[in-house]
Formats: C-alpha cells, structure tokens, sequence
C-alpha cells in the first residue's frame, strides 16, 4: 500500500510493503537516481538490518557508508549530532548525497535532524523499523534531539523524500517495545478514525493478534497522520491534536529519565491521566476514560505512573512546545473519533497532575 502526503512544499510516499527491506536500493535508485548514501542506525538495528540495506542498495549502484551509535534515548542529543556530522563530512558527504535513517523513533528523529542542518540540509528518507516510528514519528517531518531540560527541545521541521515501512520487520521486536507502539495507534483510533478503534476493540490484545493485523493498523494510522500533517504541516492548527496524552506523556518521560519509561507508555498514561481530569470536570464524556484504560490495558500498556511527583512534572511541563506565554494548549478528545484543544493557564494544568488512579 502506498500513502501519499501532499505537501505543498515537499510530497512524498509512504510505503507499506511486507518484505520490502529488500527492495530499498530499487526504491532509492527510482527516487534519486546518483547519491553517496550514508545509513544512520543504531548498533542493534545495525546488527539486524544494515546490511540487507547496504546490500540492496550497492545492488542498485550506490556508494553506500555506514554510521551506528548507541542504542536508547540517551543517544538522542547534540553531542551525537556532531558525531553524525563529523562522520558525514569526513567520508566527503555533500548536498547531493542523502541520509538513510534506519532505525526506530530515535534514530529517526536524530537522523533527520542531521540531515536537515548538515550544510544546510540534505536529502534523507525513513526506513522505521519499530511500531512507534513506523506509524507516527517516521511521518511528518518533525526532526529534534533532547537536552537535559526537556525532550526534543532542539529540532527542526524537515520532510523525507519518502518512507519505507516493512511490517516484517516488527517480529524481531521485544514485547515491551512492540506493545509501546500500541500507545500511538489508540490515540489515533480516539481522536479520529472509528474504524481503527472497532478494530482495536476486536483484537485480543497479544502480540500475536498486532503482527497479525500490523499492515492495517499501520496504514490506518499513517492516513491519520498524514490528513494532520497535510492540514497543518508546521503544527500550530490541528496538528496538535496528534499530542493527545502527550502534555503529559512527555512529562513523565522527562522526569523518569529519558529512556526509563518508553514513549508509548508515557502516552499511555498521560492519556489516561488527563482523561480521568477531563471528564471530571465536564470537558470529555462520562465513561470515556474507563473506555480508553480498558484498552490500554488490554495491549498491556501501563496506565498510571508510580513515581508520581506533582511538582517535578509541572517543571517538566513548563518547557512544553504548546505553551504560549503563561497558557498551554491542551488536547481533549470530547466524543470518541473527535479532538479538540482546550485552552488553559499554564499554572491550572496543575489540576490535571492531581494524580488519580
């Protein structure tokens, strides 16, 4: 199946083909013809899935380099950007070559950060390799890495030339990192398509049952992604809606350290969290927060935080990209299939930190 995001600026494809690692040199060499390529992953997606790429892609005639750096979410800063960087320039990268990032949401998000500032910009595509990445982060053109105050504080808005999903490849996946996928593929389901969500209802919940129906809960979420990114591809419309549980999601993963606890956990319970608030004070439907637990648990997703601390998660907040002043733009889901933005006072998110179980 191919997705197409029609960006005005930049259009491209999303692909979503089982067995399709095998087929990235053909796919490139259609795409862009001559470039120096080099792969940017992390040393265990390296370990699984470099070489297929390299293989594939020296096949279809290009010089091909390859660069790997540590694995997890403490990788994801400047200091290895400027690894990234030194590589590129050492192995005479120029703006007519491109960036293959091969990897998960971190390898993503570095990678297309690199390539967005590395002389001003290159060319890069996206090849996710775990659920998260594949159905959300890999989409959309937002590049960043962490500082130690907040995550993806530095970032840039970047579009790939196109992405290239292979369901297959999410059978080497762990069972944590599997099921934490499952986070962004339920918000989607609440704050637009029905049809995902009936089929979420549907399924049993193991790992077997997300393998099974991977092809379509993916292109059902790569098309919601896409309908928000198209609308309002530099995030200050409906875009934000995509950010549904993730004021506080990215919160708690701040405050655990960044790499303790998984980003669809954290969307996870962040979506519960302020659901349970929401609907307590009348912004979203009774019942409708025991509906989206219930499913959260079902895929094995945690749905409360136990290092709650009320003080140090609003810290975290304060440095929250949908802050504008002393207000923060809040996503609520006021029916189920419906988001909208709810305008607070920044110091009143301290309600929604009230921890509730």
């Amino acid at each position: 199946m191919n997705v197409s995001v029609p960006i005005p600026r930049h259009s491209y494809e999303i692909v979503i083909e089982r067995g399709a690692l095998n087929q990235v040199g053909d796919w490139l060499r259609t795409l862009w013809g001559d470039k120096k390529v080099a792969i940017i992953s992390d040393n265990r997606v390296a370990k699984l899935y470099a070489s297929i790429v390299e293989k594939s892609l020296e096949k279809a005639g290009f010089q091909v380099v390859r660069f790997e750096f540590l694995q997890g979410e403490a990788s994801k800063n400047l200091t290895t950007v400027s690894k990234v960087y030194d590589f590129l320039a050492t192995h005479g990268m120029t703006r007519s070559d491109g960036i293959v990032a091969l990897g998960g949401g971190v390898v993503g998000d570095l990678a297309g950060f690199a390539a967005s500032t590395y002389m001003r910009g290159i060319s890069f595509v996206q090849i996710p390799t775990s659920l998260t990445a594949q159905v959300d982060s890999s989409i959309g053109g937002k590049t960043g890495v962490n500082t130690t105050l907040a995550k993806n504080m530095v970032g840039t808005f970047a579009q790939p030339d196109g992405v290239f999903i292979d369901p297959e490849v999410l059978s080497t996946l762990g069972h944590r990192e599997l099921i934490e996928g499952m986070g962004e593929v339920i918000k989607y389901g609440l704050i637009q398509d029905t049809e995902l969500w009936e089929e979420l209802e549907a399924m049993d919940g193991s790992v077997q049952s997300i393998l099974e129906h991977a092809e379509s809960i993916i292109s059902h979420s790569c098309l919601v992604k896409r309908d928000h990114v198209v609308a309002d591809e530099l995030d200050n419309g409906i875009r934000l809606y995509l950010n549904f549980g993730h004021t506080i999601g990215h919160a708690i993963e701040a405050t655990a350290g960044y790499g303790q606890v998984m980003h669809g956990e954290a969307v996870s319970m962040g979506m519960v969290q302020l659901s349970r608030v929401a609907e307590e004070k009348g912004l979203m439907p009774k019942g409708i927060t025991q509906k989206i637990e219930e499913m959260c648990r079902k895929f094995g997703l945690p749905v409360t935080y136990e290092n709650w601390d009320k003080e140090a998660l609003y810290q975290a907040l304060t440095h929250d990209k949908k802050a504008r002043g002393t207000s923060l733009k809040l996503v609520i889901v006021p029916e189920l299939g419906q988001a909208a933005i709810h305008q607070i006072p920044l110091q009143e998110m301290k309600d929604f930190l009230e921890r509730k179980e």
